[in-house]
């Protein structure tokens, strides 16, 4: 029988159950397990050679994260779950962890997957700077790629368009918008909302579970519209807070960790805070996402990724009955999908 993963919104997630959360229940050949722990320890023993042999660490990566994404893809989870915590153990990890940004979410200093300073490391921003300087040179160069990873470009375009949507809706209703970002992080597309800036927003909440991440938006946003307030997912569907209604609602990390019966619910939630004419954007990682192997094993970060069609099936679920609009798009990419839920005039 399957285990059910019981998400409250206020435990830090592990990565085992994201994985476990995402298995498909089938048989297993038995002979598949075999299979994979070979060609993993062919993959792995050619990168360290590699490192010790002074090739360029682009190409060792790139051929790395392209191996581990075939082996993902191509046997079932049940076997990928078995063969990941080889892969962490692999004497390679010694040259992958010189990167500040794999060593930084394999060894989650903040206790969880994806945090803030995480996504600062991709963004580039300089808080991260001395992390960045003080690296080895062989971990600098590993940084260069992966914060210009497939899934690190999609990080950064999802924060742009946050930022854009916010000013688009703002420039519809010029000083009046009230704006609610779930699991805001540190909120860094605020600074790149012009709306923002021109104090043409009458109120944006940042809500997250992270207390650091709530001291960080307070201190950066300090004497703007922008509210900072610690807050969860149970909290949040609990309606243990007053927040009153919403010209926009935004989760855009926060998916990669629900399963789907409290994405729906959170869903139904957010779409029941939007004003008429209001709009939920929420994003998820992608089955198209080329270096999950990598991000699952050395990054120890494991994520559900959702499809374009399970987007818009969590949308179809949230809106049944109701009069709302429904629009699902990838990103640029395709590591990330967007789905945007309006709730009509």
């Amino acid at each position: 029988m399957a285990r059910s993963l019981v998400l409250d919104g206020e435990s830090l997630v592990a990565p085992g159950e994201i994985r476990r959360a995402a298995r498909r229940f089938a048989a297993t050949n038995p002979s598949d397990l075999i299979v994979a722990k070979a060609e993993l320890a062919v993959s792995l023993d050619l990168s360290i050679r590699q490192f010790r042999s002074g090739v360029e660490p682009r190409a060792i990566i790139e051929r790395l994260s392209e191996a581990l994404h075939q082996l993902r893809r191509r046997f079932h989870p049940e076997v990928w779950d078995v063969i990941v915590p080889i892969a962490q153990s692999h004497p390679v990890a010694h040259y992958l962890h010189q990167d500040p940004l794999t060593r930084w979410s394999f060894e989650k200093p903040r206790g969880y997957s994806g945090d803030a300073r995480l996504l600062d490391f991709i963004y580039g921003r300089p808080e991260i700077e001395d992390d960045v300087a003080s690296s080895s040179t062989l971990g600098r160069s590993i940084y260069a790629y992966t914060r210009n990873a497939s899934s690190s470009v999609a990080v950064r375009e999802r924060r742009d368009i946050l930022a854009r949507r916010v000013d688009e809706i703002a420039s519809a209703r010029p000083g009046s918008i009230e704006v609610l970002a779930i699991a805001s992080g540190h909120l860094r597309e605020g600074p790149l909302s012009h709306a923002l800036g021109a104090g043409a927003i009458k109120r944006w909440v940042a809500l997250d579970q992270d207390p650091m991440s709530v001291g960080t938006v307070a201190r950066d946003f300090a004497g703007t519209s922008v509210e900072a307030l610690n807050g969860s997912v149970k909290s949040l569907l609990a309606g243990r807070h007053a927040l009153g209604m919403f010209d926009f609602v935004y989760a855009a990390g926060l998916y990669d960790y629900l399963p789907d019966a409290v994405a729906i619910k959170l869903t139904k939630k957010c779409v029941s805070m939007l004003k008429p004419g209001g709009t939920f954007l929420f994003a998820n990682f992608s089955p198209a996402t080329d270096v999950d192997g990598y991000m699952e094993t050395f990054m120890n970060w494991a994520l559900l990724l959702r499809s374009e069609h399970e987007m818009g099936l969590i949308a179809s679920e949230s809106a049944a009955g109701a009069d709302l609009k429904v629009s699902v798009w990838p990103g640029t990419n395709r590591s990330v999908v967007y789905c945007e839920i309006e709730r009509q005039p």
